[in-house]
């Protein structure tokens, strides 16, 4: 159903199995979920997130919402997986090819950054079924591209094709679709030889900085700035910096 496969580079590929259109069942996304806790315990350097060549995600399995409490658990479902996903101390990229709908999208806005192919079509079709998103979209989906674009998407239920998903900042980038994978995964291996401790310092202070006034968020990030200034990584870098110049630095991951 979800398969790791931790690379040598660091990265770690996760890659969503379920024919044909990967819905996302109460199963599968126990699954996942238990995939993401697994790399919560032993952090790899960057995590993809891969739904294979043809498809991301298609939305939650709509056969499941007949069943009796469907609300309920598959909401828990949804927020158990990505909530586990958001919270990684890591750089998570979401590798989308083809169509990212409901549920798949909402995946997607679990993680940090998204690669899409030139065909890739997004979107929160929810209310076509009388029915709200319940994975996330409603309050990631504004923080990400503002409360009016989010508006739209999720009112209408339309589709979104890369090209304007890139122009609001749905996607970061937009490459054709034999290159997702390849562009996600070197993209990863950037960061995980990065210097790790200072990438999950920043993304836990902007993660966390979002929702506070700016002078509390301020604070959390010189604490964190405070903090990560001790490591090793910061040490070499400054040295690389002093000695070479800006670009140059080789960082060990603590």
């Amino acid at each position: 159903m979800v398969a790791l496969d931790r690379r040598s580079d660091g990265v770690a590929l996760v890659t969503l199995e379920r024919p044909k259109m990967n819905a996302l069942s109460v199963a599968f996304l126990g699954r996942l979920r238990d995939v993401v806790a697994e790399l919560a315990d032993d952090p790899p350097g960057a995590v993809v997130l891969w739904g294979g060549p043809r498809i991301f995600a298609a939305g939650a399995d709509v056969g499941e919402f007949r069943e009796p409490d469907a609300a309920e658990r598959i909401a828990a479902a949804f927020h158990g997986a990505t909530t586990a996903l958001a919270a990684l101390p890591r750089v998570t990229i979401a590798a989308v090819t083809g169509y990212a709908l409901g549920g798949g999208l909402e995946l997607t806005l679990a993680c940090d950054l998204r690669v899409v192919s030139e065909d890739a079509r997004l979107g929160q079709p929810e209310i076509l079924l009388g029915i709200v998103p319940g994975g996330g979209a409603t309050q990631r989906l504004p923080r990400l591209v503002g409360p009016s674009r989010a508006k739209d998407i999720i009112f209408t239920g339309r589709q979104v094709g890369a090209d304007e998903a890139l122009r609001i900042g749905l996607a970061d980038r937009v490459v054709p679709r034999d290159k997702v994978l390849d562009e996600a995964l070197a993209l990863a291996a950037g960061f995980a030889a990065g210097p790790l401790e200072a990438l999950a310092a920043a993304k836990g202070v902007i993660d966390a900085g979002i929702d506070e006034p700016l002078a509390e968020a301020l604070e959390l990030e010189v604490a964190a700035f405070v903090s990560v200034s001790h490591t090793e990584d910061a040490a070499a870098g400054v040295t690389s910096f002093l000695e070479h110049g800006p670009g140059r630095a080789r960082f060990v991951g603590r």
